[in-house]
């Protein structure tokens, strides 16, 4: 199937000989025809791909402002922001937009506005909409060439495949970036582009991600097939008789390139590969970057020739080791990723619009005296071999050949880090292992901090300057061991080397008849061969097509460190089965990469650099069984070019050896690693040939996943079709490893690595400790930091968010911020100025508190309990739950009397000093999560709330619930990550342990627990037997017998998303059957937007109950969707809320 891209060449190399001034662009009409047509045909793109990435990008933004500001280009007669949840598009308080085509404004300001039918798409806007009826200029001050101060800025700036006739895009991105607000630093120009490339030239990508399974259609009749093409080519021709030929031409390049399909035979199919590119206000950062680090123009290190069609922002070549420090910084400081270059092989070794480390200049090798190494190992060995990550196969090979030693690495010369990083597969493994198996000692720079760490052994010779022991030294040797490249920037890696060997090899090239013959020699191989083979022997096989033939290639490899001859090998009688080879070789480690079948004796040889390729690898038992046999030969069957292979490396020996847990690399108990390769002329390298190779290799693999015993990660990265793969990679390692990710790369720089999951370690607990002064909060905070710290596991950290305050008061006014920070009398005499600095502050930065707060969370990213103190504003925990949606948030409101804190005011010599606080205790509008009353003298006192109220947050059973809840991606439908919680009572035990945990969060007596149906009625019912304690159910109305009382119940989050408002029920209970004064507790299964609770407690109060008496529990709580803060905002401030789970979306 033909890419757009492809297309649009075609189409244009019809008219190279027309007269320029015939083309001219398309009318407005026909542009709306055209625009119409794609977005109609491509829908499946926009709900499977840009839908939800824009819902993913915009929804921490909306959840961290009160209202946000959107400008969106070219968005045609309807917004795609009206797919979007409600509850986002809520969030949208100013919309902006430039439309130049007068048939698509008039529709788009016809969807901004309400009817009696329909609701406006964007109901909570200030004000009216603006919709330009011109076209997105690159108007700029003419004085400066920067944005005009005078110019409106915007949280959110959209291209939605709106970047059509805009030349060259960059500046038309950079413009929009000028639009951005400046503060936060969040603000996004989003790019949604068709096409596997947008050359920026030196925009930094913040965020970037891709579709490759885009697709079109277009109807097959002349008229919709020239509009399309038109559309596709960016011109028509003004001239009759040359426009009636082009129409005959492109016509037939469209008929030619379009893919039918048998369900729909009237139309023709297009490949539309997607892109999604994000941008902050420093993506225009890397002249800073160029400033620091040496840089390269040319792509010269990379060998894959995908990676090389890939445009990145720059590629950085350092010379020195604080050259790398300053590449990581760099990334940390503006929140971007990077891409690593070490042998060039792999295909995300450069990135689009992604900032590029070439470690070539890092080449040195460094062989160890063999005393020296032994010392440093503390057990007898080879020498070490300490190799900086630039160096290449061959290069080692080379050296070390020399001192008479070897490295197990891979079988290409010119492949590098990566391999040796991620396994590295070579003729060595069955006698050595993998290449990974070999890394005794590492140094690197670390990407969480730009530090450099050095883990196992390395000699102190080779540790750069500033090196320092890694703190989790044995976690991370580890993970570099298989998936080296996800954890930090590697400046060279010591190897423990083995002596050198001879090598014997012998090829065999069997023509076959059919496919069951090959079958029959594919199981010969297998079975007499293959597993027959001593450790110091492998036999590997390719399967292939060639002069209009079925091929297996089979080359038999035999090692020795001592003289070998073809009249003494010891690989068995092999030509019994295969007959007699075709030529026999001995050489050296050297000379064994010249015998590779690929390199000469197949297709003529791959090796003359006029080719290009595409791999992925899995790995296999028994491939001589007919259910696997029968695959593989499929596969080669169903190739899409000619010169396409599958090459069988015999594993097993010392690759089995090691447990598959010892190291990261986790799939050990396989025969062969089967490497699926494309091969397609590199003239066609974009275009149609080689996307069907590409995709070609991962059908392939898809159908081997059912037999395969895992997939090699060495060549997977951030294309989404390697996701599902990369879960198989690492057998039972995945767990670990996910954790490890998160704690060696927290800010993800390494983004476009093997993709590892998420962690799914127990969350983070952030505890707000909040009160008057000189309530205790300071000195209860160290009594709990202490006893957090005593837990097994469990790092806990406590920061004051009012020190950034301090600090900018002092370089305000020259107050010492030593003694602010650490004397109390001293602060406390600079209070009221203090107090009165916050508030200008405030009044200049209405978003400095939540900038405050996210600044302490993400400085603390490495502990499981951060403990806040200086917290200023009410109802803290509703506020700014939403920032942090994967942690849990409580407040614990330190309250003591009129007299205890008088008493202590004069303990710090400031008797005299009058404070607003110097009354009794104040009123709260809302309820904390738990208040401790501080008024007993000892530590005693904090000690036992700890005990009963902070601890159980901790209890692993805890853990053990968030790990029966499944999540289902894009269920009901996209962007939906669906939790479900109800599945709990499904699972052995679940309800039991729910209500369990229900229970124990109870801490006073109730009269009645109240329940909504359907989710809140299992748990609920469950706490009311195990309590004794009545149950009162809420139903929708007509379900129960009169009389009752009922209020409108709005649908709830999952009921929304995608299907618009909806309508209102009414939900309703029996009146009367709670006495007045009872304490009520409301159980309900979650608690997202809070419109449900809204609801009931509304429902309560109709029947009497006051809100004072009413607390509310949930099974899982999604912060993301800020319940609490609707909650407060209604004036359910005061009901107390608690939540057994809580997750990151819903």
């Amino acid at each position: 199937m033909a890419t757009l891209d492809s297309l649009k060449q075609a189409l244009r190399q019809q008219t190279q000989n027309t007269d320029p001034s015939l083309k001219i662009p398309l009318s407005d009409s026909q542009y709306a025809n055209a625009f119409d047509t794609l977005r109609y045909s491509e829908w499946e793109t926009y709900e499977d791909f840009i839908i939800p990435q824009l819902y993913k990008l915009l929804a921490p933004i909306c959840k961290s402002r009160n209202g946000i500001s959107v400008l969106e280009i070219g968005p045609g007669p309807e917004s795609i922001l009206g797919h979007l949840p409600s509850s986002l598009r809520k969030q949208i308080s100013k919309y902006t937009a430039y439309e130049p085509i007068e048939l698509f404004a008039t529709g788009l300001e016809k969807s901004l506005s309400s009817t009696a039918e329909r609701q406006a798409f964007l109901p909570c806007l200030e004000g009216s909409a603006m919709i330009n009826r011109s076209p997105f200029a690159l108007k700029t001050n003419t004085t400066t060439g920067d944005a005009s101060d005078e110019d409106e800025k915007f949280d959110i700036i959209l291209f939605c495949h709106s970047m059509y006739g805009m030349s060259p895009k960059q500046k038309f991105i950079k413009r929009a970036i000028e639009l951005l607000v400046k503060r936060p630093l969040d603000a996004l120009v989003i790019v949604f582009h068709r096409g596997g490339i947008l050359p920026l030239n030196g925009l930094v990508c913040h965020q970037t991600a891709s579709f490759p399974d885009g697709a079109l259609s277009v109807a097959d009749d002349n008229e919709s097939l020239y509009s399309f093409a038109a559309f596709i080519a960016g011109y028509i021709i003004d001239d009759v008789d040359a426009e009636s030929t082009v129409k005959v031409e492109w016509l037939k390049v469209c008929r030619k390139l379009g893919r039918r399909e048998q369900s729909q035979p009237n139309r023709l199919f297009f490949s539309s590969p997607n892109i999604m590119a994000a941008f902050t206000q420093i993506s225009a950062a890397l002249p800073e970057l160029m400033r620091q680090v040496p840089s390269a123009t040319e792509k010269m290190a990379v060998k894959n020739r995908e990676a090389r069609l890939h445009r990145p922002a720059a590629i950085m070549r350092p010379t020195e080791v604080r050259h790398v420090q300053q590449c990581v910084r760099w990334a940390l400081k503006h929140g971007v990723g990077l891409t690593v270059i070490g042998g060039g092989h792999g295909g995300q070794c450069l990135w689009p619009n992604v900032v590029a480390v070439d470690m070539s200049n890092f080449n040195a090798i460094h062989i160890l005296p063999e005393e020296q190494s032994a010392q440093d190992l503390n057990r007898n060995s080879g020498p070490l071999v300490v190799v900086e990550a630039g160096c290449k196969t061959g290069d080692i090979i080379g050296s070390t050949m020399g001192a008479g030693v070897t490295v197990p690495l891979g079988s290409r010369p010119s492949v590098g880090a990566g391999l040796w990083l991620q396994g590295g597969i070579g003729h060595l493994a069955r006698i050595h292992g993998l290449a990974c198996d070999s890394i005794v000692g590492a140094v690197v720079v670390s990407v969480s901090s730009g530090h450099i760490v050095y883990a196992g052994c390395v000699p102190s010779q080779y540790r750069p300057a500033g090196a320092v022991l890694a703190e989790n030294e044995s976690d991370l040797l580890w993970a570099i061991k298989g998936a080296g490249t996800n954890f930090g920037i590697v400046v060279s890696v010591t190897f423990e080397s083995h002596k050198a060997l001879k090598f014997l090899t012998r090829n065999w090239i069997l023509p076959l008849k059919n496919s069951r013959e090959a079958e029959i020699k594919l199981n010969e191989f297998d079975s007499v061969v293959a597993k027959k083979l001593t450790r110091n022997n492998s036999a590997d096989a390719y399967l292939y097509w060639d002069a209009g033939k079925l091929h297996l290639g089979v080359t038999v490899y035999e090692s020795s460190t001592k003289e070998i001859s073809y009249t003494t090998h010891t690989s068995g009688d092999v030509s019994a089965v295969l007959g007699m080879e075709h030529g026999y070789q001995i050489v050296d480690a050297v000379g064994l990469f010249d015998t590779e079948m690929y390199m000469s004796r197949m297709h003529g040889g791959h090796s003359g650099g006029k080719t290009s390729s595409f791999k992925r690898c899995v790995f296999l038992k028994n491939i001589g069984e007919a259910n696997i046999a029968n695959r593989l030969i499929a596969a080669i069957e169903a190739r899409p070019a000619s010169f396409c292979y599958l090459h069988l490396l015999h594993g097993g020996g010392a690759v089995t050896d090691i447990a598959p847990e010892a190291t990261a690399f986790g799939c050990r108990d396989w025969d062969f690693a089967c490497v699926i390769t494309s091969v397609w002329p590199r003239d066609q390298d974009g275009g149609e040939v080689a996307q069907a190779a590409v995709t070609w290799v991962y059908s392939v693999v898809e159908d081997l996943s059912s037999l395969s015993c895992g997939v090699y990660g060495a060549d997977l990265g951030p294309d989404p079709r390697d996701a599902a793969l990369a879960a198989r990679a690492f057998g039972p390692n995945l767990p670990r490893l996910a954790k490890l990710k998160r704690d060696f790369d927290p800010h993800n720089v390494l983004a476009y690595a093997c993709p590892l999951p998420r962690a799914t370690t127990k969350q983070r607990l952030i505890i707000l400790i909040t009160g008057e002064s000189f309530a205790g909060k300071d000195y209860c905070a160290e009594i709990w930091l202490s006893a957090f710290n005593r837990c097994s596991g469990v790092k806990a950290k406590v920061v004051s968010i009012s020190s950034a305050t301090k600090r900018e008061y002092a370089v305000a006014t020259g107050a010492s911020i030593t003694l602010l920070l650490n004397d109390r009398t001293y602060k406390e005499q600079h209070r009221e100025a203090l107090t009165a600095f916050f508030n200008e502050q405030l009044k200049q930065r209405p978003q400095m508190l939540s900038e405050q707060f996210l600044d302490a969370v993400q400085a603390a990213s490495d502990v499981d309990v951060l403990m806040i103190s200086g917290m200023r504003e009410d109802a803290p925990v509703a506020r700014y739950s939403h920032l942090v949606p994967d942690s849990r948030l409580i407040e614990v409101y330190i309250e003591t009397s009129q007299q205890t804190r008088q008493i202590r005011r004069g303990h710090y010599g400031i008797g005299n000093y009058t404070s607003h606080n110097d009354g009794p205790p104040k009123r709260l509008n809302y309820r904390p999560t738990f208040t401790f009353h501080n008024n007993k003298p000892g530590t005693n006192p904090p000690k036992q709330f700890f005990e009963t109220h902070l601890l159980p947050i901790l209890h692993t059973d805890l853990e053990r619930l968030t790990k029966q809840v499944r999540h289902i991606p894009n269920f009901p439908h996209p962007p939906i990550n669906f939790a479900h919680i109800l599945g709990i009572a499904q699972q052995p035990g679940g309800l039991a342990l729910c209500t369990s945990l229900l229970e124990s969060h109870i801490n006073c007596k109730y009269d009645a627990i109240v329940c909504c149906e359907a989710g809140g009625f299992i748990y609920a019912s469950a706490l009311a037997s195990r309590v004794n304690v009545p149950l009162v159910l809420i139903r929708e109305a007509g379900k129960l017998p009169p009389p009752v009382v009922s209020v409108v119940k709005p649908r709830s989050h999952i009921s929304s998303v995608g299907t618009g408002e909806g309508e209102e029920k009414r939900i309703e209970m029996e009146r009367g059957l709670i006495p007045g004064g009872s304490s009520v507790l409301v159980v309900d299964d979650v608690l997202a937007t809070g419109v449900t609770l809204c609801a009931v407690l509304e429902l309560l109060g109709e029947d009497g109950v006051g809100v004072e008496d009413v607390n509310a529990m949930v099974v899982a709580e999604f912060p993301v969707h800020q319940g609490r803060e609707l909650l407060r905002k209604r004036g359910f401030g005061r009901v107390g809320v608690q939540s057994l789970l809580v997750f990151e979306d819903a």
